[in-house]
């Protein structure tokens, strides 16, 4: 794979909006229906994790792509700093807490890789402990797909220059100024930093369960991919409803 700095954040060319979008509502259901299946079946459960800069869309990615999941089957689960609490045990402690049972959906917005892409760019971890909690990371999601855990990695790439549009667009629309913070615009200063980390996270953790890299300047493509990706790969486990 190309470093992520050299693959497009825009849709590839023939690709059209409006059809898009319809098959965006296509795969919505699909997956309401996937999601029953997966359920019933109970013999796996699944993972996905949405990372990002700040702004690249993973709340826009959950609200459109699980618009018609049930919620009895799927929860989300979004990782900001760690508490006190969480701060006195092992970093994988809260994500331990918030795994999927067999049969649920479970989506985190920002996971697991946060507790080693800020304290790398912000250098308050050595080289050694970096690799170790990438080591950690790596047997932790091999340990979830030998129980049956299907663990998807979306990394939603938007260019820099579509961050500082939404950014502005924070500023002055109301129903979005509420979003914006004074660490999300420490992370704009950031910006080469957080890429650097971000590729060094894919590099290290990307060989039990691959990344999967989401050209998301264009929201509507963005959603297509994740949905059509999550379709995809519960179709392939081939379920059966129980006789």
């Amino acid at each position: 794979m190309k470093p992520i700095n050299e693959l497009s954040t825009k849709s590839p060319s023939g690709i059209f909006k409006t059809k898009t979008k319809k098959q965006v509502k296509r795969l919505a259901h699909q997956l309401f229906s996937l999601q029953n299946l997966l359920y019933a079946s109970g013999k796996h459960s699944l993972l996905i994790i949405l990372q990002g800069m700040d702004t690249s869309g993973k709340d826009g990615t959950i609200r459109n792509v699980f618009s018609r999941i049930n919620p009895q089957g799927c929860t989300v689960k979004s990782f900001k700093n760690p508490t006190e609490e969480e701060k006195s045990h092992d970093f994988l402690w809260r994500i331990y807490a918030n795994l999927p049972g067999k049969g649920m959906i479970q989506v985190f917005n920002r996971s697991q890789y946060e507790d080693v892409l800020f304290p790398v760019v912000h250098h308050q971890m050595g080289e050694a402990e970096i690799q170790e909690r990438y080591r950690l990371i790596n047997d932790f999601e091999d340990r979830l797909k030998m129980n049956n855990t299907i663990v998807l990695k979306f990394y939603l790439h938007i260019a820099e220059k579509e961050q500082q549009s939404r950014l502005k667009a924070r500023l002055t629309e109301p129903d979005k100024k509420w979003k914006y913070s004074s660490a999300g615009k420490r992370k704009v200063k950031n910006w080469n930093d957080y890429m650097e980390a971000y590729q060094h996270a894919i590099d290290a953790c990307g060989k039990v369960n691959p990344w999967i890299i989401v050209p998301a300047d264009q929201k509507w493509y963005r959603n297509y991919v994740v949905a059509a990706t999550i379709v995809k790969t519960l179709e392939n486990l081939k379920m059966e409803y129980p006789r």
